[in-house]
């Protein structure tokens, strides 16, 4: 029997969903995990989640306990996704994929260069031009301020995949307490700074990114229509 999503499901529009309170982080992933299996059976629709948590730090399946520089200041959890130590707050959106890796990208690899090319297209509809590094994962912007080769990571990128179903997804800086990085070494990377869209002088609110965020996903994955969260269990 297939692992995949029978064709007449994932052909429907994908659910865009966004929570509006704060959600913590073991719930979301509880949350993830049980739609990424009524995705696979084939009960449910592909969906995109966007959401903020608290302040907490993620230590992924690549992570080197030696960059955890301060484990006290905030929580910090093990996940299954790929990289390492990244943090999560208030003025960050968060934008969790549960989606059809085969039928949307072919295989992981580009499904994260898809993902990483619709953050670029996002961030260009709101003014910042954007790239990605060889060798580094996720999104970075030149700060020619710093130094002719300096440039700070505006989004990240961490995804696990079951049955063909990715989960965990990405985060965009729009206004996140940078301080709150100093905790960590994002990523792994330490030669380089984090940025956010108000770091670099970009007056947009949240809504402006989900706004942009949900026009150019439609452009490159298909289209998507309004839908309940994924429920959550208050942890």
């Amino acid at each position: 029997m297939s692992s995949r999503p029978p064709e007449d499901l994932v052909s429907r529009p994908i659910q865009w969903s966004i929570s509006t309170a704060p959600v913590g982080y073991l719930a979301a992933v509880e949350a993830m995990e049980a739609r990424v299996a009524q995705i696979a059976a084939g009960t449910a629709p592909e969906c995109v989640w966007l959401l903020e948590h608290p302040a907490l730090y993620t230590a992924g399946t690549s992570a080197d306990p030696a960059e955890l520089v301060d484990a006290q200041r905030f929580p910090v959890f093990k996940t299954g996704r790929g990289g390492r130590y990244t943090y999560h707050g208030p003025g960050q959106r968060v934008v969790y994929v549960m989606l059809d890796v085969k039928r949307r990208a072919g295989d992981v690899r580009a499904f994260v260069a898809a993902l990483e090319s619709w953050v670029i297209e996002t961030l260009d509809r709101l003014a910042i031009t954007a790239h990605v590094t060889p060798g580094r994962v996720g999104v970075w912007v030149p700060r020619p301020d710093k130094g002719s080769d300096a440039e700070d990571k505006i989004a990240a990128i961490g995804i696990r995949v079951r049955r063909w179903i990715s989960y965990h997804g990405l985060s965009v800086n729009v206004a996140p307490d940078i301080a709150h990085f100093s905790g960590i070494v994002p990523c792994g990377i330490a030669d380089q700074g984090v940025t956010s869209l108000a770091d670099l002088g970009v007056n947009a609110a949240m809504q402006d990114l989900d706004a942009a965020l949900h026009q150019t996903f439609q452009d490159r994955f298909g289209p998507c229509e309004p839908g309940p969260a994924p429920l959550v269990i208050s942890r």
